[in-house]
């Protein structure tokens, strides 16, 4: 068994990493004239960042890099409830290292404004990218984040083929910013979520706990919609 120290070290970097490399296409690559990568180009920046990690340290935590993850694992009945909590505190701490990594680089460039910019953060109404309101905000981030995890107990489960959850798991997170984006700058992880908020300060902040409760009760219901009626016998 792997000490849950290493475990933790793996998410804190493979949650540095999902936010550096997510988060930082937005803010560094996707509007640069003529050559910016746009929302596909971000979409598949999540999902390589995440499809990477599965591969890398998967094998160490799971590489769950996510507050609504661990606590559908939880629920799904595939982690334990007493390392919940480190796992989380893991997460946020990754992403949290992401954005000031992020927030030094943006801020080499003259003129750069992380409250102004938004810094990649998740919103709704009036902060949402194409001004989806709450409700718009609220249903999209269930439904995406319960198929995440839908997707990632069927992917993970000991019948599935061996070798491939990875893939399937990278290519649903892209798939999920490819439909959600414009409507809260997706988030379906609270820890990616804190990681730039607390650099932008403002409004980013104030809608925070949204972030937080939406994907983490979406993931919750996708775990134990597969667990109860979808998942195969062993």
């Amino acid at each position: 068994m792997i000490p849950l120290s290493k475990r933790c070290a793996a998410e804190l970097f493979g949650t540095f990493w999902l936010v550096l490399g997510g988060c930082g296409s937005a803010v560094l690559a996707a509007a640069y004239p003529d050559l910016g990568i746009g929302f596909a180009g971000v979409a598949l920046a999540f999902g390589l960042t995440l499809l990477t990690m599965c591969y890398a340290i998967g094998n160490i935590s799971g590489c769950h890099i996510n507050p609504a993850v661990t606590f559908g694992l939880v629920a799904g009945g595939r982690f334990p409830v007493k390392e919940l909590i480190p796992y989380v505190v893991s997460q946020v701490v990754g992403g949290i290292l992401a954005g000031a990594v992020l927030y030094m680089i943006a801020s080499g460039k003259a003129g750069f404004d992380a409250t102004a910019s938004g810094f990649a953060s998740n919103g709704f109404g009036e902060h949402s990218p194409d001004g989806y309101s709450f409700s718009a905000a609220m249903v999209c981030e269930l439904v995406m984040t319960g198929f995440f995890l839908f997707i990632i107990m069927g992917a993970t489960h000991g019948r599935a083929p061996a070798g491939f959850a990875g893939i399937a798991i990278g290519f649903a997170l892209t798939l999920i910013h490819l439909i959600s984006i414009p409507v809260t700058n997706t988030s379906v992880n609270p820890a990616r979520s804190t990681g730039v908020a607390l650099f932008q300060g403002g409004w980013a902040v104030d809608q925070l706990w949204f972030f937080w409760i939406v994907p983490i009760v979406g993931g919750v219901i996708g775990a134990l919609v597969y667990r109860f009626a979808c998942a195969p016998s062993e």
